[in-house]
């Protein structure tokens, strides 16, 4: 978790944008510190704490935005420090430049708003994940064990106390293929629930609440004659069945 006195750095030149972007991210609950230029993003990010993620305009007056994440990227500190660039420049090309000098996502100029609002979100949600134990993530599925929460593409979804156990269970073993028996094995000690209802209902209202179409499943899949998986990827294995 940031420092509550952490923020988004937003690195660009044109004032006008800057102040309106940090007005809308504010008041969305996302603090923003600006920089017009590359000097000064360099002496903030020398400070402490560091930003929670930085926005990079890639043209710069003195200079590069993708110099300064290749610099970012090279140094243990701000190695995983979450980078969205920004730029007028639309070309398939320069994306690709930046996502290989690790920004984590790309927004051409102009763009709305609650776009970057909603891409800042998900790379937030995403570092969060990976620096805390508490969380699980397998492609846009997100469980927070602490709390108890799943989530979908940033939307929350409901489960029993189960059910949220065995989705948490799959989610460890993401990729592989876990049997009835050994679901079961794995969740003893866990709400009687489960010898309520057989583990193909739980898992059928679990698809329920995390498929976009539980009757096409793309998530958890069922491997005929061994048990379930939940997939890396929404798309199903050649080996899976959907039902």
């Amino acid at each position: 978790m940031a420092p509550k006195d952490s923020c988004i750095l937003l690195v660009d030149d044109d004032l006008r944008l800057a102040g309106m972007l940090a007005e809308y991210l504010g008041a969305a609950g996302l603090p923003v510190q600006t920089a017009a230029s590359l000097t000064a993003a360099r002496q903030r990010l020398r400070s402490s704490p560091l930003p929670q993620a930085l926005v990079l305009d890639l043209m710069l007056p003195d200079g590069d935005g993708l110099d300064l994440c290749r610099e970012l990227r090279a140094q243990a500190a701000t190695r995983t420090l979450p980078v969205l660039m920004l730029s007028a420049r639309g070309e398939p090309a320069d994306r690709v430049v930046g996502l290989e000098l690790g920004a984590d996502d790309y927004l051409p100029k102009p763009f709305e708003a609650r776009e970057l609002l909603a891409r800042l979100r998900a790379l937030l949600r995403r570092a969060q994940a990976a620096a805390n134990p508490e969380y699980l993530r397998v492609g846009d599925l997100e469980l927070d064990l602490g709390a108890h929460q799943v989530r979908v593409r940033g939307q929350r979804c409901e489960l029993t106390a189960y059910q949220f156990q065995l989705l948490a269970l799959l989610a460890r073993h993401a990729g592989r293929v876990l049997t009835r028996d050994q679901i079961m094995d794995a969740l003893k000690g866990h709400p009687q629930e489960a010898f309520d209802r057989s583990i193909d209902v739980h898992i059928s209202r679990i698809r329920a609440a995390i498929e976009d179409d539980p009757r096409q499943p793309r998530r958890i899949l069922t491997v005929r004659g061994h048990g379930y998986l939940l997939a890396r990827s929404r798309e199903p294995s050649a080996e899976a069945d959907q039902g």
